[in-house]
């Protein structure tokens, strides 16, 4: 898969997962936990590959415990798409309980952050209408 296509999957994905969230908490606002983050001590910036599903667990536990989560999905995406599709969707979901925030890095990297961390996006001119927003 081309670099190009894995990146626009991977926003597709998080639109998609984040759109869906969105609507649930439409729907049933009494569902909606409200945040409560305490900021440790050390904040570490890790940048990991992702070569399996199996590692999604220690991804959660690292960002449960305050550290932010650079994520390379190109190995994964080389063995199959729909992983990377069902991993960052997971990813996506998990962000969103946790109150985190998920975004795409490039054509082949995300970021997931705590929830006392935001991903700074710049508006694009598509999105003067509230389309869509550029990751940098």
């Amino acid at each position: 898969m081309s670099d190009g296509n894995l990146g626009k999957t991977i926003e597709k994905i998080i639109g998609k997962i984040k759109d869906e969230m969105k609507e649930k908490e439409i729907e049933n606002p009494e569902d909606a936990t409200p945040a409560t983050s305490v900021v440790p001590d050390k904040i570490y910036l890790k940048a990991i590959s992702l070569h399996s599903s199996e590692e999604l667990d220690d991804i959660k536990r690292d960002v449960k415990g305050g550290n932010i989560l650079i994520i390379r999905v190109s190995p994964l995406a080389e063995k199959s798409v729909d992983d990377v599709k069902r991993a960052v969707g997971e990813l996506c979901e998990f962000a969103e309980q946790i109150n985190g925030d998920i975004a795409r890095l490039g054509e082949e990297r995300i970021v997931v952050t705590p929830s006392f961390v935001r991903v700074w996006r710049e508006k694009s001119a598509a999105s003067e209408g509230g389309a869509s927003t550029k990751t940098t």
